[in-house]
């Protein structure tokens, strides 16, 4: 080979590798992950996910991309956010919140979509059913509302003098309106007088606490929603600068200060989405694959938090707690 020639073969070869490295690392599969959240307060759920992806064959990194859109609470972002990801042509979508999942609903009848949802799959038409969910979507249901009952059972137990209990929901959660009438009739079953407090802003949480405490509510029972457990520092802190016992949908809370939690654990369900995830980068179909239901449940009390706040935990209650905070 001629000197020129050779030259010229060699700088064709350096100009065409970064692409040929390029191509090599697009033929990995890219998940979008929708999320209502915000990444700073997903962190231990995030590793879940992960986790169950990397059992699955499908690290990131390594065996797969992960292109992450947060909404931070701000649900009308998430149309956009899920028309970026379609526009990625990734090969499935995860999305966390029911807002989340509607969005990425809406955005694709091809994509596969695993959800982790606190609200009634079907109710919110996401699936046809639970056992055959049909279509491009399943995931994973947290069972919200259907839990409501027992974790209102749980504020009273430990405040027995919660006469009358507000609710501070977001109604901009899609949830909203089945988890409030829920908690309503198990307010009035337990012979509680209930009033609801709507917040959807930052601004708003401070204004939904200076009502709670005019209308002189004895407890406080905080909706499941994506965009207050963003703001669960705030939340919680409110609460107790207020002096009003509260309880939470999520674990998540108890750590960060609040009194008393009951729910289903977010690392098992993002655990569950991140294997269904995994499943179908394997081949699964969406349609084949069952809705879960949330099976792991956990009591958290804050012991240092009632405490504070002059209060006694029963016997019988610390008994079924999964874990108290000292």
């Amino acid at each position: 080979m001629r000197r020129r020639d050779f030259l010229a073969f060699v700088s064709g070869v350096t100009v065409a590798w970064p692409f040929l490295g390029h191509a090599q690392i697009s033929t990995s599969p890219v998940i979008g992950l929708l999320a209502s959240r915000s990444p700073e307060d997903s962190a231990n759920v995030l590793v879940a996910f992960r986790e169950a992806l990397a059992h699955a064959g499908y690290a990131e990194g390594q065996g797969v991309v992960i292109e992450y859109r947060w909404a931070r609470g701000g649900y009308d972002r998430l149309p956009a956010l899920a028309a970026e990801l379609i526009e990625r042509k990734v090969a499935a979508i995860a999305a966390f919140g029911p807002p989340a999942a509607l969005a990425a609903k809406a955005a694709t009848t091809n994509i596969p979509v695993v959800f982790v949802t606190g609200g009634d799959p079907v109710a919110l038409g996401l699936v046809g059913s639970l056992s055959q969910p049909g279509g491009n979507v399943t995931g994973v249901n947290l069972l919200v509302s259907e839990v409501g009952s027992k974790r209102l059972a749980a504020l009273t137990e430990l405040v027995p003098s919660s006469h009358t209990i507000a609710m501070l929901i977001n109604p901009d959660n899609p949830d909203a309106e089945i988890e409030t009438g829920d908690a309503l009739a198990a307010m009035r079953a337990l012979g509680r007088q209930g009033f609801i407090i709507r917040a959807t802003s930052e601004s708003a949480i401070e204004t939904a606490f200076a009502a709670i405490m005019q209308k002189h509510a004895s407890a406080l029972f905080v909706g499941a929603d994506s965009f207050f457990n963003s703001r669960r520092d705030r939340i919680v802190s409110l609460a107790a600068r207020n002096r009003i016992p509260a309880i939470y949908q999520f674990r998540e809370f108890a750590d960060a200060g609040g009194l008393i939690s009951y729910g289903p654990s977010l690392v098992d369900a993002y655990r569950h989405a991140g294997d269904y995830v995994g499943r179908i980068l394997a081949g699964a179909r969406p349609a084949d694959l069952p809705v879960q239901q949330a099976s792991r449940f956990e009591l958290v009390i804050n012991l240092k938090t009632a405490k504070t706040l002059g209060l006694t935990v029963p016997p019988t209650l610390l008994a079924r707690a999964d874990e108290v905070i000292e």
